[in-house]
């Protein structure tokens, strides 16, 4: 029976500091251990990446400033690891608490990290046909946004879950702050036309 099948073991490792608490997730236990290390190190560089942007910002102070991280795991079986990292960072005076939202999708057999237009295959209309879909759950959810919506970025925000493929934007990215992180379920039944034959929406 192919071990990959089975859900990854996740750790759950902490950073902490004054006022800083920062967890994040580490896979155990793969046969491969360099493959391990690999995957490992790449959610630890979104992690950092993700702290340096607040303290970029000029929103970080030692000892002042508030930060916690936190992860969901998205998927995790048939060799596909798919998650998101958040983090959250408040200090007074400021008007608004700032927080980033990013994900990360990889296979465990192989340690490649995945980029939205590795799913499909090569010069598909992908970015036409997630935007359609888009635009449609937009007008159906009437939602308020800065102007017209038109179309994803090549690489636009992406996670994988339940057999679909969970589109999502950054705050501010097409609306309004109480939009939060606007995000579209996208069927990979809807998409299976131009999905990579050796894909990994083929869940």
């Amino acid at each position: 029976m192919d071990a990959y099948c089975f859900p990854v073991p996740i750790q759950t490792m902490l950073i902490t500091a004054p006022k800083i608490s920062m967890a994040y997730p580490q896979i155990t236990w793969l046969p491969n251990s360099m493959i391990q290390d690999h995957i490992n190190r790449a959610i630890l560089q979104e992690v950092y990446r993700m702290f340096h942007s607040i303290n970029q910002q000029g929103y970080f102070q030692l000892g002042k400033t508030e930060v916690s991280s936190h992860y969901e795991i998205k998927n995790n079986q048939r060799g596909i690891l798919s998650l998101t990292l958040s983090n959250f960072a408040n200090m007074f005076p400021m008007a608004h608490p700032i927080d980033n939202l990013t994900s990360l999708t990889t296979d465990i057999r192989t340690g490649k990290i995945y980029q939205l237009k590795d799913l499909f295959k090569p010069n598909s209309p992908y970015v036409e046909r997630i935007s359609e879909h888009i635009k449609v759950q937009i007008k159906q959810r009437n939602l308020p946004l800065f102007k017209e919506f038109e179309s994803i970025r090549p690489n636009q925000d992406f996670h994988i879950a339940d057999k679909a493929l969970i589109i999502f934007f950054q705050r501010y990215e097409i609306g309004p702050r109480p939009l939060g992180y606007p995000m579209f379920p996208i069927s990979i039944y809807d998409l299976e036309d131009i999905i990579e034959e050796e894909g990994r929406l083929e869940l």
